[in-house]
């Protein structure tokens, strides 16, 4: 910060030396050391309530824009929905088979064949003409 050498603190020390003398010189010294402790502290909490304000504001910044990117998306999607995403094509080995095969086989886990299914039949209707 500042840039004092040695030598300067020396001539510092004997000036004030010869403008207070020797018995004032240790009390104004102690004076001095206090008055710089309190600055820097009074400083060092000044800097500390900066960083946590602007860290505050950044966070704020932060949730604002990520809020506003989820709105951005949401309007785009009410205003173009997403299509379904395109499945991946057929290889030509299954391409040739389902133009050979045109009937797909039912699948044995989830649909079995015609002959298995049990049939629901119908009661006759009553005729009305039929005397009870």
């Amino acid at each position: 910060m500042f840039d004092i050498g040695f030598s300067e603190l020396l001539l510092v020390g004997g000036v004030a030396l010869l403008v207070l003398g020797p018995d004032k010189l240790p009390g104004a010294a102690r004076t001095a050391g206090i008055m710089i402790g309190r600055l820097k502290r009074s400083f060092n909490s000044i800097k500390s309530e900066v960083e946590r304000e602007i860290g505050a504001d950044e966070i704020r910044r932060q949730i604002r824009s990520e809020e506003l990117l989820s709105l951005r998306d949401e309007m785009k999607n009410h205003i173009h929905p997403t299509k379904p995403a395109p499945t991946e094509p057929a290889s030509s080995a299954e391409t040739v088979k389902a133009a050979l095969d045109p009937e797909p086989k039912p699948d044995v886990l989830t649909e079995a064949p015609a002959a298995v299914k049990p049939e629901l039949k119908t009661a006759p209707k009553p005729d009305s003409k039929s005397p009870t």
